[in-house]
């Protein structure tokens, strides 16, 4: 346990207090009495109002059970629309409305592009997805399975030209299709050169040509006869050809053209929330330190690779010479978001007078914008040029909690000396009242809205949990093509372009959760652009930069234009249940799904419990590496809890199937020298017995959230690991 240092009516653990006094607090204008009073003050309003937004989800959640339990047998459509109106979980319509968000960064208005999710507290992590915004195109088609290995073009340790070969050759068809010649192809360049502030291209059979878009030529690096990078702009997004006759991979080109760089990640989410492992004051002294070094510019990370010890910084500016020779400059790193935790959890970083937690997602709101300010403070390379501070808040359900997020920022920026809305606000569409009620939820925030996305795992576990007594739920992968989730899907951008989101803020979807499948990605990724995404989450750096091709190929605006046109009401297909009609599953289909399940919790919690990772590759059941954070657990314990719930499977079989997949995770991680093997001692694992407890008690966690559990166990886990040392 922490040391406490009596501050106000507040009790501050040593470290967050040290922190806050020593690192956030100077150079902000403010003193640590004004910080810690305004604190004080903040959680005396506030955190009643928090607790009892937490009591009406509990309330409304008994009245849905009840409701389930007693027209299961005859449920009719509308009766149960009526109910939900009567609870206040159907809100009233609102009339029409248009966001006013001002001082928004072009990264949000003006670009579409991709984005990362990294979580906070790993700096190397956080400095790679904030140095992502430019990224190798011939490195991330090199080095992985978007160039297929056939016909000698293996991955090897070695430079295999061969695949080289290939690479080049998808860059090349890369560019006829973004920057079409006038004559020939960029195959048959022989030289780039800027003369009389066009782009001159001389090829190989001694004619000249040019673009036939010369407006896509934006500038160059070097000299105009001999330039290093020539900088284009396609769709609103840049890219680089890079020269250098004289390096390995441009020697053997006819251009010198060493190498593509794209504009990859124009945005990152610096994570507090799902991809971490945040349980006490030392944990998150660790979060707000690296978002501190992010915004002051000066986060380093080192470690060793190999032999060899490195040192990461942040990426600076990128500078070029326009056309008309004026001078240009690119942030050199993507617009970084912070997600805040929501309004469940408490934190024992901070006690009230009564020794009670104060809220952790109060508490996450303070610091992160008070450490936001030292990024409008800066002289240069700032994170914002416009001015704000961008922090994605997730979880809410409905409009009042939303409207309580908006309260909670007002008061935020006057205890901070802020001006009104410097503090953007990120809507996380992943709450199924939320979904339902989305167009009152963005009028709560519409003088500070800058973002809205989906997300399928915690929509999913949300509506599993809602709809616990209603009956057993289908299978998970038929649940990407159930109605309910189309319906929201689509509903999602409709109510974001009705409601005048595009040009002012993003509307975004999910995550690719396999990194390894880049090819794959490249196949379907860009269904989220023709769907009206302006971004989409993805899982690396080098996702980024293949997942920007997209962006090059698919104008969004336009897809947003004609998508404006559509007007849509899909509360009706929101609502349709995922309750399976018929029980015809197999023996070995239900025993498939409890593998799956089963071994995706297990393969994820033991590395939050044990390691306190957050955020990781984990091998699923047929070995393919996927990226999970605790959104995969919310889907995969609620399917579990609702089969048990409904007799599909009993508590034994499920068991002895979470035992026997341990053995699998255990397998998975054989080479890991940190890792503690669950089944050795079931009883003593305590990792094995927070799934279990994730399962077993599922029905029974608020709204099906999985940190709760999660939390209590990596305390305990951290307790064991000290009493060992």
């Amino acid at each position: 346990m922490s040391n406490y240092v009596k501050v106000k009516g507040l009790q501050v653990a040593s470290e967050l207090y040290q922190f806050v006094n020593e690192e956030a607090l100077p150079n902000t204008g403010l003193t640590s009495n004004q910080f810690w009073s305004g604190l004080e003050t903040l959680m005396k309003e506030l955190a009643p109002q928090n607790r009892e937004l937490l009591l009406i989800r509990e309330r409304i959640q008994q009245q849905l059970d009840s409701w389930h339990q007693k027209n299961k047998s005859n449920f009719d459509f509308n009766s149960y629309k009526s109910f939900l109106e009567q609870i206040e979980y159907l809100e009233p319509e609102v009339e029409d409305f248009q966001v006013m968000t001002k001082d928004v960064d072009n990264e949000i208005t003006l670009q579409a592009g991709p984005q990362l999710v990294v979580p906070v507290n790993n700096a190397r992590y956080a400095i790679n997805a904030a140095n992502a915004r430019w990224g190798s195109l011939y490195d991330a088609l090199y080095g992985t399975d978007a160039i297929s290995e056939e016909n000698g073009a293996e991955r090897q340790k070695l430079y295999n030209p061969i695949r080289g070969e290939k690479v080049i050759s998808f860059a090349k068809a890369f560019l006829d299709q973004v920057l079409p010649l006038v004559k020939q192809t960029h195959v048959e360049v022989k030289n780039y050169a800027v003369v009389d502030d066009e782009l001159f291209v001389t090829l190989s059979n001694g004619e000249t040509t040019t673009l036939r878009s010369p407006e896509r030529f934006v500038g160059f690096q070097g000299k105009a006869l001999e330039p290093t990078a020539l900088l284009f702009k396609n769709n609103g997004l840049h890219f680089e050809i890079q020269i250098d006759r004289n390096d390995p991979i441009g020697k053997s080109d006819k251009a010198g053209m060493k190498d593509i760089l794209m504009e990859a990640a124009l945005s990152t989410i610096m994570d507090c929330e799902d991809s971490v492992a945040a349980v006490d004051a030392t944990d998150k002294v660790v979060v707000y330190r690296n978002w501190l070094g992010l915004m002051n510019g000066r986060l380093t990370a080192t470690f060793t690779k190999g032999n060899k010890t490195m040192t990461r910084t942040l990426n600076s500016d990128r500078v070029y010479t326009a056309v008309n020779g004026e001078e240009i400059t690119l942030s050199g790193r993507s617009l970084m978001f912070v997600r805040n935790v929501g309004h469940l959890m408490t934190s024992n970083a901070v006690l009230d007078e009564a020794g009670q937690e104060v809220p952790e997602g109060i508490l996450d709101t303070v610091i992160t914008s008070l450490i936001g300010k030292h990024d409008l403070l800066r002289e240069s390379e700032n994170n914002s040029k416009e001015g704000s501070i961008y922090i994605v808040k997730p979880k809410m359900h409905g409009s009042k909690e939303v409207a309580f997020a908006n309260k909670l920022f007002d008061r935020v920026e006057d205890m901070l000396g802020l001006r009104r809305n410097t503090l953007k606000i990120g809507v996380m569409d992943e709450e199924r009242r939320t979904t339902l009620n989305l167009k009152a939820c963005i009028r709560e925030v519409k003088d500070r809205i800058v973002f809205i996305n989906t997300g399928f795992l915690d929509r999913t576990g949300d509506e599993i949990h809602t709809s616990m007594e209603a009956g057993p739920v289908i299978r998970k992968h038929e649940m990407k093509a159930a109605k309910w989730l189309l319906g929201y899907e689509k509903s999602n951008v409709n109510i974001g372009l009705a409601t005048g989101l595009k040009g002012r803020a993003q509307i975004g979807k999910g995550m690719w959760a396999m990194p390894d499948l880049m090819a794959e990605m490249l196949k379907q990724k860009g269904g989220h652009l023709k769907a009206g995404a302006n971004t989409a989450w993805v899982p690396s750096p080098t996702a980024a930069t293949l997942h920007a091709l997209h962006y090059h190929e698919i104008n969004v605006a336009n897809v947003q234009n004609e998508l404006a046109k559509e007007v849509l009401d899909l509360r009706d297909d929101i609502l349709a249940l995922p309750i399976a009609e018929d029980l015809d599953w197999s023996i070995e289909e239900i025993q498939q799904e409890l593998d799956n399940n089963a071994q995706g919790i297990l393969g994820y919690v033991v590395r939050w419990v044990d390691q306190g990772v957050g955020c990781s590759k984990v091998p699923d059941i047929n070995n393919i590496g996927l990226m999970e954070d605790r959104a995969t657990l919310r889907i995969s314990s609620q399917h579990m809890a609702n089969w048990i719930r409904h007799n599909v499977v009993t508590e034994e079989q499920v068991l002895e199937t979470l035992k026997r997949m341990a053995k699998v995770v255990d397998e998975q991680n054989a080479s890991d020298p940190e890792y503690q093997a669950m089944s050795v001692d079931y009883d003593d694992s305590v990792a094995f017995q927070a799934a279990c407890e994730l399962v077993f008690e599922g029905g029974a966690q608020p709204n099906g959230y999985t940190e709760p559990i999660l939390h209590r166990r990596r305390q305990e886990a951290k307790a064991k690991i000290k009493l060992k040392a």
